[in-house]
């Protein structure tokens, strides 16, 4: 099922701008400079499921260049090495990742919590909270409760919810420094980018 999910995902960002575009009336570059454009560029970046790197190599082309990823299907990391050879992705797993504490600027995901079974979802949000020193980002699918959603017609693989609102529950000692909602042109679903930061 990995290797068929990274097969019919878009395989450049300048295909992934299309689709944001089709999809939310806005391109995915647009939205990460709205949230990142001000922070500083050497900021060290993780990326928690990063399938073949895409993500990241938006990052890149806006001028970061210290840039992880952690991806658990070993045909997702040869095809980012392949695809994205500029960005680095390793084998590793979101519910315990390979770093110490406060190991990164920023930690964030990208359509991965979605996937994350509501039983299992505090863990993976306290391992982006553990190794973050400075900032959480993300950008999943949106609702005020947790919902299932049938994906590709079968259950139990996907929810939705407020997930911003989730890591500011669990954690006091994130802040919210801006968050956003993006109606999908379909009207079936909203999505949220959200980004965070720890107080010091």
């Amino acid at each position: 099922m990995g290797e068929l999910y990274t097969k019919r995902n878009p395989q450049s960002i300048e295909e992934f701008d299309r689709i944001y575009l089709k999809d939310y009336n806005v391109t995915r570059g647009s939205m990460n400079e709205e949230f990142l454009a001000q922070l500083p560029k050497n900021l060290n970046i993780l990326e928690v499921g990063a399938n073949i790197g895409s993500q990241l190599e938006f990052l890149r082309q806006m001028g970061f260049s210290d840039l992880t990823g952690v991806e658990i299907n070993d045909f997702a990391i040869s095809e980012a090495k392949r695809i994205h050879p500029q960005v680095n992705v390793i084998k590793g797993s979101g519910f315990e990742l390979p770093f110490r504490d406060a190991s990164y600027d920023l930690v964030f995901t990208s359509g991965v919590l979605i996937h994350i079974s509501p039983d299992d979802i505090q863990r993976i949000i306290a391992e982006m909270h553990r190794t973050s020193r400075r900032y959480i980002w993300g950008f999943e699918y949106f609702a005020p409760i947790y919902t299932e959603v049938t994906y590709r017609g079968k259950k139990d693989l996907l929810w939705k919810t407020d997930f911003c609102k989730l890591f500011l529950d669990t954690f006091p000692d994130l802040t919210l420094v801006h968050e956003k909602k993006y109606p999908m042109t379909d009207g079936l679903n909203v999505s949220q980018m959200y980004l965070l930061e720890k107080r010091t």
